[in-house]
């Protein structure tokens, strides 16, 4: 009834929830993806300086160049995934609900729901940054082996 006291249990099943929410994790997940994005940017063969190891001249290596930036696709992707779990929130919609126990339980699956969601975009977004590191790894090792033979 809409006069009785919430549900203990409830309460802290909801505390719990509010508490395991992860969008803490999702920011912390998220300045990582920027920031491999930004530190292969800034190290990032074709943006290096001439006569540096890994220095790119797009016109007599094309074949390194496209490699190279493939290298990163997956780094943006990455950062795509960890900004759209940073923006889910919890959405419900209390219209046509009556009653205190229905709003709780929507609120309850709400969270649930989001909690999910945003466990689920971190990690993809984790699998794409490592595979945007390996990628750029392999990258740099075949550009550094090539200037060596």
């Amino acid at each position: 009834m809409r006069g009785d006291p919430p549900d203990p249990g409830f309460i802290a099943d909801l505390e719990f929830l509010e508490n395991r929410d992860l969008d803490l994790s999702v920011r912390l997940g998220a300045m990582l993806g920027f920031n491999a994005l930004m530190i292969t940017i800034g190290t990032h063969p074709i943006s290096a300086s001439p006569g540096a190891p890994l220095a790119l001249d797009a016109h007599s290596q094309p074949q390194f160049v496209l490699a190279s930036l493939a290298g990163l696709a997956p780094l943006i992707v990455s950062c795509a995934l960890a900004l759209r779990a940073m923006l889910l929130g919890e959405e419900f919609d209390a219209e046509g609900l009556e009653g205190d126990a229905a709003l709780r339980q929507r609120l309850f699956a709400s969270f649930v729901h989001s909690i999910d969601a945003q466990a689920h975009y971190l990690r993809l977004a984790i699998r794409w940054t490592i595979a945007g590191g390996g990628l750029t790894l392999l990258v740099w090792v075949s550009i550094l082996t090539a200037k060596m033979i």
